[in-house]
């Protein structure tokens, strides 16, 4: 009798669709900010797990981000840029030519054989979804037809599942305070290119629209006469109050017509930073707490604010909803900027 043996380190395609795998894999990015970045993750047997470095480079996740619609690979990142996954390990050694459908269709060891450990888990970076996006047609800046960057190209974003939590994302994205309106059937015109997003169900707290669940970019039967729009309250608006000049105060931020204040829970020199940039006023220097500057009136807007220092407007911080605080105005939050701040 002759005994066969196998190579434990052999690749191999896994078998066709007709043996009752699914013929794509479910694949997500997670562990950045970008619906087309971070580390790569698949599911199998109804659990997610990661896949390891090992061979991992462009051409594998060129195959990966056109799988998602998420333009070409710029980057293969290992070593677990984006973190360190949990769960199995369920693909090693991945060999692709970079253009097949899917990563199940390149080269691969079994499921779940590897010889890694989670500090060596894959991401990749697409270019597709730069999360820019426009208001087109509208009587202001902060109201209008919604259009997105893709692949280089503005396209529109179709009615179908849109509400008001997918507005807010693109209000709150562009400074433009509380959505007011989630209109559709093209209200502010019809749109021209492709329409790239469908079905969208976001939370909104989302940093841009490519962060919402939803199809693949482009993978919808819209017309233009389904373009959807937005209206927005308009820009967000904040103040320093009781300070000594302009850019030294008690935080106030309008909402819904009504000046009111920041609690101090959280309120950190990155949330100043943003402040301080907005308004014009050079590097933050301190956020004080406590109501420095003396209470403020009316309500608590904001608090729990959570900022990296790099937004643009605090609304487009990490928080609670508008008016949800725990706090009194004792607890008003201020900043102290750099500059003095003259008249603008």
């Amino acid at each position: 009798m002759t005994l066969l043996t196998c190579n434990p380190n052999l690749t191999f395609p896994l078998p066709p669709p007709d043996s009752g795998l699914p013929a794509a894999p479910q694949v997500r990015l997670s562990g950045a900010p970008d619906r087309c970045a971070g580390r790569v993750e698949v599911l199998h047997e109804h659990l997610w797990g990661t896949v390891c470095d090992d061979a991992w480079g462009l051409r594998q996740a060129q195959v990966l981000c056109a799988h998602l619609g998420c333009g070409r690979a710029l980057e293969a990142p290992g070593a677990a840029r984006y973190g360190r996954g949990a769960g199995p390990i369920w693909l090693d050694d991945v060999t692709c030519a970079g253009d097949e459908p899917h990563l199940l269709k390149c080269a691969h060891r079994a499921w779940g054989e590897h010889n890694c450990h989670h500090g060596e888990d894959a991401g990749v970076v697409c270019a597709g979804d730069s999360g820019e996006v426009r208001l087109a047609a509208g009587p202001h800046l902060c109201a209008g037809r919604v259009e997105v960057l893709h692949e280089g190209r503005w396209g529109t974003v179709c009615e179908r599942g849109w509400d008001l939590r997918d507005a807010q994302v693109v209000c709150r994205q562009l400074g433009c305070g509380q959505a007011l309106e989630a209109p559709g059937g093209a209200r502010f015109g019809r749109g021209s290119g492709q329409v790239w997003l469908s079905d969208l169900t976001c939370a909104g707290s989302e940093r841009h629209l490519g962060q919402c669940p939803g199809p693949t970019w482009g993978n919808n039967t819209c017309g233009h006469g389904e373009d959807a729009g937005v209206v927005c309250a308009g820009p967000f608006q904040v103040r320093l109050a009781g300070g000594p000049h302009r850019c030294a105060g008690r935080v106030e931020v309008s909402h819904l017509g009504r000046w009111g204040t920041v609690c101090d829970d959280t309120w950190d020199l990155s949330a100043a930073r943003v402040t301080c940039r907005h308004l014009g006023c050079g590097p933050a220097l301190s956020a004080p707490g406590r109501a420095r500057f003396g209470p403020g009136a009316g309500p608590v807007w904001l608090d729990q604010v959570r900022c990296t220092g790099e937004e643009l407007t605090l609304d487009r911080c990490e928080r609670p909803g508008w008016g949800q605080h725990d706090c009194d105005h004792g607890e008003d939050a201020g900043v102290v900027c750099a500059e003095l701040g003259g008249l603008r």
